[in-house]
């Protein structure tokens, strides 16, 4: 039997969430309700690097996490990821439904079809899909950013 753990950090694709300056994105794996994740968040957003976000989103560790995430790419669907990423980072003490309502509005995206698109099983695969790869690759906690390939707890270096 192969062992699992430890696999190699999948490249960044095309469906992923990729944001930032020029040149290969730094790989960040985080869940919205994780208050460290927050301030990563702020800390890569203010260092202008280009950055890959990827869920590491578990029910076990936060109730919300799932949800939200789930939420984020719903978002996506209509190209509003960041900005909603941005959001819920922002104000991590209104995370219930209401408050994701009131961000939709905000951002101008559609409330029926986010509401649609985060029932849509496919959507629930793709979170459960990136805190698998996470593990698998050997975060152990969010966040987890990737550093030359590997895997790393502590905030990285960034360039400057």
């Amino acid at each position: 039997m192969r062992d699992l753990s430890s696999l190699p950090v999948e490249p960044v694709g095309p469906s992923d969430h990729v944001r930032g300056g020029s040149g290969d994105p730094l790989i960040i794996y985080a869940e919205f309700s994780c208050p460290d994740c927050a301030l990563a968040a702020e800390r890569l957003r203010a260092s202008n690097a280009s950055v890959c976000f990827r869920h590491f989103a578990l029910a076990a560790r936060s109730p919300r996490a799932v949800k939200l995430a789930i939420a984020s790419e719903a978002a996506a669907r209509q190209g509003f990821f960041w900005e909603f990423h941005d959001s819920l980072f922002a104000d991590q003490s209104r995370l219930d439904d209401p408050h994701l309502w009131q961000r939709c509005e905000l951002l101008g995206v559609d409330l029926d079809r986010f509401e649609l698109d985060r029932r849509d099983p496919a959507l629930a695969e793709v979170v459960a899909e990136s805190a698998t790869a996470a593990m698998r690759a050997g975060a152990t906690g969010a966040p987890s950013f990737v550093v030359a390939g590997e895997i790393q707890s502590g905030f990285p270096d960034l360039p400057s």
